[in-house]
């Protein structure tokens, strides 16, 4: 049912990832919230990033953890299980998640579980009060107040300044024009 995570004896981290049947399980406790944008979780001690919401897998409020099908290699999984001391979890084997930059402990993986916690069974769950998440786009970010020379540069702004270029460029040869004209004139008128 649920696929094997091979951890590295080199010390190399990678991304690891489960096998969608056990992430994809219908039991699991889904969080239906606004669509806000994607999300990036953090370390709450250090800031390196852990995962994102685009490897969601739920969340349970009642552990006060989110579970995640995926993770970056900035997490490592501990090596040796050990059976969950909480009355909640009782007869959950587990491995801990702890952070690479500060060796924080996030949370915990599920290796073995009984039949009403079999949805969390090899998702990353982490505890809510140690990661800090940022929503790219989010309504609370501002653009900078920038004066009229700081803006960037947009694709509309660009072709209005290039039309004007051109613009002052035939001006430019048709003044150079008139002025050859006017410098023919005056050495013939000159010349006589």
């Amino acid at each position: 049912m649920a696929g094997k995570i091979k951890i590295p004896d080199d010390c190399s981290y990678k991304t690891y990832s489960v096998c969608e049947s056990a992430a994809d399980s219908s039991s699991r406790v889904e969080e239906e919230g606004e669509n806000d944008g994607p999300a990036v979780f953090m370390c709450g001690k250090c800031k390196l990033p852990i995962g994102d919401s685009l490897s969601w897998a739920g969340s349970d409020d009642e552990q006060n953890q989110i579970m995640l099908k995926r993770i970056t290699d900035n997490i490592v999984i501990g090596k040796e299980p050990f059976v969950s001391g909480t009355r909640k979890e009782l007869g959950c084997l587990v491995v801990n998640l702890t952070c690479h930059g500060c060796c924080a402990e996030l949370g915990i993986m599920y290796i073995s579980t009984p039949k009403k916690l079999d949805f969390k069974r090899s998702l990353f769950c982490f505890k809510v009060e140690n990661i800090e998440s940022y929503v790219v786009g989010s309504p609370g970010q501002q653009m900078p107040d920038l004066d009229r020379l700081d803006r960037p540069v947009t694709l509309e702004y660009q072709n209005t300044v290039e039309q004007q270029m051109t613009e002052i460029k035939s001006l430019a040869v048709i003044i150079g024009q008139r002025l050859l004209e006017i410098e023919t004139n005056l050495q013939s008128d000159s010349g006589k």
